[in-house]
């Protein structure tokens, strides 16, 4: 492969990872949004059940990701259909990723912290496949600057766990308490 093929390899990769990164996103706020509506009965219900259990939408997320990977492996796509494709995995993510929580802890809240915290680490590193450079240029460039930003990154940790304990010391108990009052 030569320099320019290597190069529009690279920034079509970056491209790639905005793609997810955005629908990654959007699907997490959504997903959090209509589950918030439907508990709150400001929406109609929309989950599904099979014999009395809730099927849970980690579980659409993660027979998208099959379909998506075995899509990525067989065919292999290039442009408007990689970009289509880069989507679909984005929304997958979100929705396997939205429930993160339920994965550690089988039968406990939506609203666990982790499912939170997982979605921050995705993100940051769909952001940083979607923004950063070669990681050999650059380490090399800007070495300093790597240690400032991982030293923020955290410190940033640092923050969201605190200010998270206290939004779950405020609110944890009304959503579960929610959650309980809305499942069948």
């Amino acid at each position: 492969m030569n320099g320019h093929e290597t190069h529009l390899h690279k920034e079509t990769a970056h491209k790639l990872a905005r793609f997810a990164l955005f629908s990654f996103l959007v699907t997490f706020i959504l997903a959090r949004v209509f589950v918030f509506l439907i508990m709150a009965d400001l929406m109609p219900n929309m989950y599904c059940f099979v014999s009395g259990t809730h099927v849970h939408h980690l579980n659409y997320g993660i027979f998208l990701l099959a379909a998506v990977a075995g899509y990525s492996v067989f065919r292999r796509p290039t442009g408007r259909a990689a970009e289509i494709t880069a989507l679909l995995y984005g929304v997958a993510m979100g929705l396997t990723f939205d429930e993160f929580g339920m994965w550690l802890h089988l039968g406990g809240s939506y609203w666990q912290r982790a499912s939170v915290d997982g979605v921050i680490i995705i993100s940051a590193m769909f952001g940083l496949l979607a923004f950063a450079r070669n990681l050999r240029r650059f380490e090399q460039k800007h070495f300093w600057g790597f240690l400032i930003l991982l030293a923020l990154l955290f410190g940033f940790a640092s923050v969201i766990y605190i200010a998270g304990n206290r939004l779950g010391d405020l609110v944890g108990q009304p959503l579960r308490d929610l959650e309980s009052a809305s499942s069948p």
